[in-house]
C-alpha cells in the first residue's frame, strides 16, 4: 500500500494536474481547508502562472465579493486605480490584507501590461456580497443595473425610475443589520418594499435579456455581461434577504444553499468566457453536499462545486488541499491512519496525489476521519476521496 501511495504522488505543477484529467477542464477548482494562509495562496499563484503560460488559462476566480472583484479586474486589465486602492476595495472577507493576494494582483497587472488583449488575464470574485454574519444592501447592484439600462432603452420600457428604487431601498443600514442573521424579526427582507424590489429586479433583468442585441451593439458584450452580473447579484441578494426574514427550521440551510447557488451562477458565467482556475474553501468546491454545525444545529446543502459539476461534467475538475500540520494553530502531526497521516509519511513537502487511484489503493483499509483541534481547519473527509480528481498535500504550514 505504501508503494501505491508513493506511486500516486507527483509534483504540484500544471502539467501534472493535466495528466490526472481526461481533458483540460473549463473550470479547474483548487480548494483549501483553511483560510488566511499565504503559503497556500502562493502555491495557488504559482499554479495559476503555470496554467496561464502552459495551458492557456486566462481567468482566476476566488471566494470574494463578485462586485468588489470588478475593481480588481479593472486594475489588472486596464490599470484603473492603484494597487493599494485595489487591495482595500477589491476584496471582501479581509482578503485584501493578504500578501499572497497582493502578489497575485501585482503579477497579473505586470503580465497584462506587455501583452495583447487576447493574452491578458482576468480576475473575478465569485462569492456574493454576503457572509455568514450579514448580507449587503442590494442598492449597488440594483442601481448599477438600472443605470446601464436607463440611457439605452426607451423610458416606457423601464419598470421604474431611479428615484423609485432609491425610495424603496431606503437606508442601507436596515439591510446590513448583523442582528438579522440570528433574529429573523430584524430583517427587512419580507417587507412590502423588499417584495416590490424583487419584482422590479426581475423585470430589469428580463429587460436586459430582451434588449441584448441592441445593448451589445450600443456598448459591448463585456458591458452587457457586467450588467448581467449586476442583475444576478441584485436578484440573489433580494432572495437572500427574503429568507433571512424566515423563522422556519430550514432557514439556515436555505441561506447556505442560496449563497452557494450565487457562487455557482457566477462560476458558470466565468466558465462561459474560457478556462479558469477557481480558488475557495474545499467545502464550496467539492462535489458532495457541504455540512456545518451552526447555532441551531447541523445544516447541509449542495455546494457550488456540486452544482457546477452537474452542469459542466468533465469540464469541471476539483483538487482538494489537505494539510499535515498548522502548528501555530495547534494542529500537530496527523494520526497515521488518516488521509493526512498517510500522506505525511511521504518524503515530499508538498505533492499532488491521484485521488481515485489512492481510493482504490486504500479500499481494503479505509482511513479514518481526522479530528481538528482548531475550528478554522477542516480536515479532508476520506469518504470524498473517490469523488475528488486530486489532492494537493502540504506537509507543514509555517506561520506566515
Amino acid at each position: 500500500m505504501a508503494t501505491d501511495i508513493e506511486d500516486s504522488a507527483r509534483p504540484v505543477e500544471a502539467s501534472a494536474v493535466m495528466g490526472l484529467l481526461p481533458a483540460r477542464p473549463r473550470l479547474l477548482a483548487l480548494g483549501e481547508p483553511t483560510h488566511g494562509e499565504d503559503t497556500l495562496l502562493r502555491l495557488r499563484n504559482e499554479l495559476f502562472r503555470q496554467l496561464v503560460e502552459q495551458e492557456g488559462y486566462r481567468t482566476i476566480a476566488i471566494e470574494s465579493d463578485c462586485m468588489a472583484g470588478l475593481v480588481v479586474d479593472d486594475y489588472v486589465t486596464a490599470g484603473t486605480g492603484t494597487l493599494d486602492e485595489v487591495m482595500e476595495h477589491g476584496f471582501s472577507h479581509g482578503w485584501g490584507a493578504s500578501a499572497g493576494n497582493r502578489e497575485l494582483v501585482r503579477w497579473m497587472r505586470a503580465h497584462n501590461d506587455v501583452r495583447p488583449a487576447s493574452e491578458r488575464v482576468r480576475f473575478a470574485g465569485f462569492d456574493g456580497p454576503l457572509e455568514i454574519t450579514h448580507a449587503a444592501s442590494p442598492r449597488q447592484a440594483l442601481t448599477a443595473l438600472h443605470a446601464h439600462l436607463a440611457p439605452r432603452v426607451d423610458a416606457e420600457l423601464l419598470p421604474c425610475t431611479a428615484a423609485t428604487l432609491d425610495r424603496l431601498l431606503g437606508d442601507d443600514d436596515r439591510w446590513t443589520d448583523p442582528a438579522a442573521m440570528t433574529d429573523p424579526a430584524r430583517s427587512v427582507g419580507q417587507s412590502a418594499e423588499a417584495a416590490r424590489l424583487r419584482v422590479l429586479a426581475d423585470d430589469l433583468v428580463a429587460l436586459l435579456e430582451a434588449q441584448a442585441p441592441h445593448l451589445i451593439a450600443a456598448t459591448s458584450r463585456e458591458d452587457w455581461d457586467r450588467a448581467r452580473l449586476y442583475g444576478r447579484t441584485a436578484a440573489g441578494l433580494l432572495r437572500y434577504h427574503h429568507w433571512m426574514a424566515d423563522d422556519s427550521p430550514a432557514r439556515m440551510a436555505r441561506l447556505c444553499a442560496l449563497r452557494d447557488l450565487t457562487m455557482a451562477d457566477n462560476l458558470l458565467a466565468v466558465a462561459a468566457r474560457g478556462p479558469a482556475l477557481v480558488h475557495a474553501h474545499n467545502a464550496h468546491l467539492q462535489r458532495e453536499k457541504s455540512t456545518m454545525q451552526m447555532w441551531q444545529g447541523p445544516v447541509e446543502w449542495w455546494s457550488a462545486g456540486a452544482l457546477v459539476s452537474t452542469r459542466l461534467g468533465e469540464e469541471y475538475a476539483f483538487l482538494a488541499t489537505a494539510l499535515g500540520t498548522i502548528r501555530h494553530q495547534g494542529v500537530d502531526t496527523p494520526p497515521p491512519d488518516t488521509i493526512e497521516g498517510l500522506l505525511y509519511a511521504l518524503p515530499e513537502d508538498r505533492c499532488l496525489v491521484d485521488a481515485p487511484r489512492l481510493a482504490t489503493a486504500l479500499a481494503d483499509t479505509p482511513p479514518v476521519p481526522r479530528v481538528s483541534p482548531w475550528f478554522g481547519y477542516a480536515p479532508f473527509d476520506p469518504a470524498h476521496l473517490a469523488d475528488s480528481d486530486g489532492i494537493v498535500f502540504v506537509k507543514d504550514l509555517p506561520r506566515d
